[in-house]
């Protein structure tokens, strides 16, 4: 089997992206974040958002996350990626880690205006993660809390993961 040796799923502030930079430095592969490559492209997401609208930044996001889960190392998917049919089909067969948080702890990281989705804070968040938690939960091979542990330690635990599972050598 080709293909990322892990994959993020989770809602907006979980820490895909901090911890998926840190499982990919641990094991020497490269990284991609889905939402750092729509940014590159086409602009920041807020403004995609507000000027072309959600369906748009969906099919950008297809688009791209197609492409990352075909490449190799690990892949941090934004948080509402897993909402195109096509990516869960992909997401099937990967290696897929979701990591959690409390609403509580994600309070503080919400509070930058640049996630459209959650500009009303940790209640829009609340409702969007209630909608897609049986998603991710569905694509889950294995689930981290991030709440409360230090990213560090949330990274080591997610290595250990991979290669008890014999991942890294994909």
């Amino acid at each position: 089997m080709s293909g990322p040796l892990a994959v993020f799923i989770g809602p907006m502030g979980a820490g895909k992206t901090r911890v998926g930079k840190r499982v990919a430095k641990a094991l020497g592969v490269p990284f991609t974040d889905s939402d750092k490559v729509i940014v590159a492209r086409h602009g920041a997401i807020a403004d995609i958002f507000d000027t072309h609208g959600e369906p748009h930044f969906r099919a950008l996001e297809r688009d791209v996350v197609h492409e990352a889960l075909q490449g190799s190392g690990v892949v941090s998917l934004g948080g509402g990626a897993v909402l195109a049919e096509a990516t869960r089909d992909e997401l099937r067969e990967l290696p897929v880690v979701y990591l959690t948080i409390s609403a509580d702890a994600v309070a503080s990281r919400l509070g930058d205006g640049k996630r459209p989705l959650a500009r009303g804070g940790v209640g829009d968040w609340q409702r969007i993660l209630d909608a897609r938690r049986s998603v991710y939960e569905g694509l889950a091979r294995v689930t981290f809390d991030t709440s409360r542990l230090p990213i560090d330690r949330i990274a080591e635990d997610v290595v250990d993961w991979i290669r008890r599972n014999g991942l890294e050598y994909r």
